[in-house]
């Protein structure tokens, strides 16, 4: 706690040293056994249960599958290794004092999954769960995806005691699901190439933080790591090092893991423009930039040629055969008008045809968009939707630029989806989990409209890690805790009377401290969130 020191008082003026008085200890000291996100509903008594790994079971008494399977062996690993308790303390813990709120071990999870198992998730998939704490305690749900949410809140609510020598859970209850259907992660894999391992880890921090979208932003201008089997030559002549692409292997390694964990993973190939490293392998793709008349460089992808559309095509379907997700995100910003007018046979093309710039960007997402296998939706970026392309009810738009309000409001009135990014750009390194915690997209387009049937238009957010200054190094500790913050806003109930960082509860710095120092004891090497502290790892 900071106080402001008076030294002097001189000829009626008031002298102020800038000296601190620091309190020893953390800022903000941690919670115990508190959720991040926050539950909808929850039902937290001082009455505690301990925790023993060689006294504690996980029983499932419905229906099952690998998914389940797996979970149940994950998270008993975890429960029982991962919360940082010295457990040889507890072992040899022979003499509790008596404690009224003690009522004994806890002894077993009964885990109940009252419907089939779904292959993968999906958009509209249930992630609504029941968790009640007890000796025996009991975690229902009617979907797959509910029980792996309930798992991990199950995980979250064991803590240690003050002596660190017990792990305590208290008597709770639980009823949960998310406010917002879409909660996810960009990746930007292309800027800089992030190792498959670290993506996996991603991966386990979006579990733990509910998170269930990665959103794979995988090539862009700089390189083109995705080893294409139908186009290898873009891969070969496009990334980085041989040693740095992403194999059909790898992809498959890393959409099982998502599944598992109930994470969506939708790639991302941004076309017309970002797509110079394509024009290693395939110049003619791109269109050749002019001043006067020289070439200076290449831009965006030549609307104009079937061959561009016929390569997008073939990849297209072949990128979606190894990415199961019904989503695809084709991009569609940031085009550079400028280069198609700049370029003779362009500026010709236009001229014939009474078309503007503008228009033969429009002209291509209208080309591209179809391209994409039968049943397919796609997600755009905004400009698509600015520049009047005409989009299938199913399109999901992409809101990433300024005048973010408007923006949203005429999307939704034109009966479309969206999802937010705005104010949630990771990439802005001065910005901290606060910065991101205050922003609600419904929230602000009710303020503007108060019309509450708008708002299920807005299906869901992302952070954005954007690769220009992050790498395998510090991709982790960029993203984390500081998404953590976006996540409980697309999770947990609104918060209507947080309007700015000055009016975020202490208990939700507190509990954030906790959440980062969880995150850190399961291999996330999160940075801290608020200043100074400690975790027991």
């Amino acid at each position: 706690m900071l106080k402001w020191i008076i030294t002097a008082v001189c000829f009626g003026s008031i002298f102020v040293d800038s000296f601190w008085v620091v309190k020893p200890g953390p800022k903000y000291p941690p919670t115990k056994g508190e959720v991040w996100p926050k539950p909808q509903y929850e039902t937290k008594e001082n009455t505690f249960y301990t925790f023993n790994p060689s006294h504690f079971k996980v029983k499932n008494l419905d229906r099952t599958c690998d998914i389940l399977t797996n979970a149940i062996e994950r998270y008993s690993y975890v429960v029982k290794s991962k919360i940082g308790a010295r457990i040889r303390n507890i072992k040899k813990r022979s003499h509790r004092k008596h404690n009224d709120l003690h009522k004994g071990l806890l002894s077993e999870l009964d885990i109940t999954l009252s419907a089939p198992c779904e292959e993968y998730p999906y958009l509209d998939m249930d992630e609504s769960y029941n968790l009640t704490v007890s000796a025996k305690s009991k975690l229902h749900s009617s979907s797959i995806w509910g029980v792996l949410r309930g798992l991990e809140t199950f995980a979250q609510l064991l803590y240690l005691s003050d002596d660190r020598n017990e792990i305590r859970i208290n008597t709770t209850q639980i009823s949960d699901f998310p406010r917002y259907k879409h909660r996810g992660l960009l990746l930007d894999t292309s800027r800089h190439y992030i190792t498959v391992s670290n993506i996996l880890k991603t991966l386990d921090a979006m579990t733990m933080n509910k998170m269930n979208v990665f959103h794979w932003h995988i090539v862009d201008d700089q390189s083109f790591p995705y080893q294409s089997e139908r186009f290898p030559e873009l891969s070969e002549k496009g990334a980085y090092d041989s040693s740095m692409v992403y194999t059909k292997e790898d992809i498959e390694r890393i959409v099982q893991y998502a599944r598992e964990r109930g994470i969506r993973v939708i790639p991302e190939f941004d076309v017309p423009g970002h797509t110079t490293s394509w024009g290693n392998s395939h110049p003619s793709l791109l269109t050749e930039c002019y001043e006067g008349e020289d070439v200076i460089g290449m831009g965006p992808m030549d609307p104009t040629k079937n061959t561009t559309y016929k390569l997008l095509r073939d990849l297209f379907q072949e990128v979606q055969t190894w990415f199961p997700d019904k989503y695809f995100h084709v991009g569609g910003d940031e085009v550079q008008l400028d280069c198609w007018k700049s370029n003779p046979e362009l500026r010709q093309y236009m001229k014939r045809n009474n078309l503007t710039a503008a228009d033969l960007h429009t002209l291509f997402m209208r080309n591209v968009i179809p391209l994409l296998v039968e049943n397919s939706k796609p997600i755009v970026w905004q400009e698509v939707f600015d520049e009047g392309v005409t989009l299938s009810k199913d399109t999901l738009i992409q809101v990433w630029k300024y005048n973010w309000i408007s923006e949203m409001i005429s999307i939704l009135y034109s009966g479309q989806k969206l999802l937010f990014s705005s104010t949630w750009y990771l990439d802005s390194i001065t910005s901290q989990w606060t910065d991101f915690y205050v922003f609600d997209p419904r929230k602000m387009v009710y303020d503007v409209t108060l019309n509450q049937t708008l708002l299920e238009g807005i299906v869901g957010g992302e952070a954005c890690m954007w690769g220009e200054m992050v790498d395998d190094r510090n991709v982790l500790n960029r993203v984390w805790p500081r998404a953590s913050a976006i996540a409980e806003k697309l999770w947990s109930a609104p918060t209507y009377n947080i309007i700015s960082k000055n009016s975020i509860p202490t208990e939700t710095y507190e509990r954030i401290e906790e959440h980062t120092c969880r995150m850190i004891r399961r291999g996330i090497d999160a940075q801290p969130p608020s200043g100074p502290g400690f975790c027991v790892v």
